[in-house]
This record gives C-alpha cells, structure tokens and sequence, in this order.
C-alpha cells in the first residue's frame, strides 16, 4: 500500500520547487485543483486567482524565492514551514514605489492534497515582519 502521507509531501515539493523557486506556472495544472479553495482572504479563489496573485508578486520582487525548512505530512494534510526571501524592485506594490527593501520572513502553509494535486490551501504568515521590511510600517518614535 502506498505511503499517501509521502506522497503528498512530494506533490508539494515540487509544487514550492517549480512555483516558488522557478516561478514556472507551467506545471500548476500537474499540482493544483482547478477548483482550489483559498483561505488567504488576499488571495482570490481558484487556480485562476492563484496565477493572478503571484504573477503580481514575483512581478514586484523577481527574486521571490521560498526555501522549505521542515514539512509535516499526516493523510491529506501537508504542513510545510518555510523562509520567504526577496527583494522588491520590479515597481509599485502595495502601495509602495519598488526601492529595493530587502524581505525575509517566515510562513506555514498547510495543504490539503486530494488525487495527488493541491485541493485546499491555509496560511499563517509573519506579516508584522514582511510589512516592515517592505517599509508599509515604520516603528520610529514620532516627536
């Protein structure tokens, strides 16, 4: 019988190695549901609405690259921890004129693969980080 738990940890892999490293959208359809639900509010829905909001994002930091740190596979439930490098040059992005700031922030997504492609997608990531990287929050006292 084989190893679903394995499996799935591989479908993932790949999946952070072509998307999140590469930025190669070509192979989605190998690893993602068309009917993909989303639970990042930021994030539309489907794998139309995944395309969508990364071609945004690895527009603005072409160097976008996501170095998984540990993954944790139980049945259809994948957890992978990863580290989110980068650095904003490509333009205007959320809100803020490209400069250059540097990012580097941590993220736990976990998956729910279903037939051997992503199904279901949650995230938690260190957002207070990545937006004061981004320069969208500034901790200097005010006078």
């Amino acid at each position: 019988m084989p190893d679903i738990s394995k499996i799935n940890k591989e479908v993932v892999t790949k999946f952070y190695n072509d998307v999140f490293i590469r930025h190669d959208m070509s192979k989605l359809d190998t690893y993602m549901r068309d009917d993909y639900i989303q639970h990042n509010q930021d994030c539309p829905q489907g794998k139309a609405g995944f395309v969508e909001f990364f071609n945004v994002i690895f527009k603005a930091v072409p160097d976008f690259s996501s170095t998984l740190k540990k993954m944790v596979a139980e049945g259809d439930i994948v957890m992978a921890f990863s580290r989110t490098t980068g650095t904003h040059t490509g333009g205007e992005w959320l809100g803020k004129e490209a400069d250059g700031a540097a990012l580097d922030y941590d993220v736990v997504d976990i998956f729910r693969v279903q037939g051997g492609k992503i199904a279901e997608h949650w995230d938690v990531a260190d957002t207070f980080t990545f937006f004061r990287q981004l320069g969208v929050i500034d901790l200097r006292m005010k006078d």
